[in-house]
């Protein structure tokens, strides 16, 4: 096992590691749910899984009153499901988990596991070290992520409803993060928010969330970047901002 820099507390870590033990997706012991659509309220929002994601995403779900994530579509490339963007001193950095699609191009997202031939959690660590460790706060936060760089899931879907959960712990976020038991065309009783949100179309800059960020100076105001962006320039301001703004 490779050493992650910058760790406050072992102690903590060790702790911390013992919450994020994973199941696979049929064991009951996990921390989420596969739940049908039932009477979901009118501010309710069915979103696709997300890596640490973009802040777009993160605005509907901190106003949404229950968050419903699509885990029976058939499985999409190039999209936020295994990606998120930074900013680094070169300018936007895109990181990607590399998955593997364990029925071929018909593999449904539950299903879809993460590959481990390349070590991409030693990678995406390192490049958030590098973009975020000056940030304001880097430190006050980085040790409540780093299991989820040290601990191998299978799925991908166990992983990306993990760290939100994690994410949401750290800005304040309660609202429960719900996983649909199948697949729906046309839901009713909520905003059907699953393809809305693709890094091939970022919103404009009048709309977005706007906060200091590290590398402003030099790249300019960089709108819808990942919910670690906003996390680590503003920390406990997070929430309002998502809900203000």
């Amino acid at each position: 096992m490779y050493c992650l820099a910058r760790k406050k507390n072992p102690e903590n870590i060790s702790q911390n590691k013992q919450l994020y033990t994973q199941k696979g997706p049929s064991d009951v012991g996990l921390f989420f749910l596969f739940l049908p659509f039932m009477q979901a309220s009118s501010s309710a929002v069915l979103l696709s899984t997300a890596y640490a994601a973009p802040l777009s995403w993160m605005k509907a779900a901190i106003n949404a009153s229950e968050i419903y994530i699509e885990a029976f579509e058939t499985y999409p490339r190039q999209t936020y499901r295994n990606r998120c963007r930074i900013i680094s001193a070169n300018g936007i950095l895109q990181l990607s988990i590399p998955v593997n699609k364990v029925h071929g191009h018909g593999t449904i997202t539950k299903d879809i596991e993460i590959a481990y031939d390349e070590p991409w959690q030693r990678t995406h660590y390192r490049s958030i070290d590098a973009a975020y460790s000056n940030s304001p706060f880097f430190l006050y936060y980085i040790d409540e992520l780093l299991p989820f760089f040290e601990k191998k899931f299978r799925f991908l879907l166990d992983f990306n409803t993990m760290l939100s959960k994690a994410i949401f712990k750290l800005i304040g976020i309660t609202t429960e993060i719900k996983l649909t038991g199948s697949f729906y065309h046309d839901p009713e009783h909520m905003h059907d928010l699953r393809q809305a949100f693709t890094p091939k179309s970022a919103p404009e800059q009048k709309t977005a969330i706007v906060y200091h960020q590290v590398f402003e100076e030099r790249h300019g105001f960089i709108p819808d970047l990942s919910i670690l962006d906003l996390l680590f320039n503003e920390g406990p301001a997070a929430r309002e901002l998502l809900s203000s703004q």
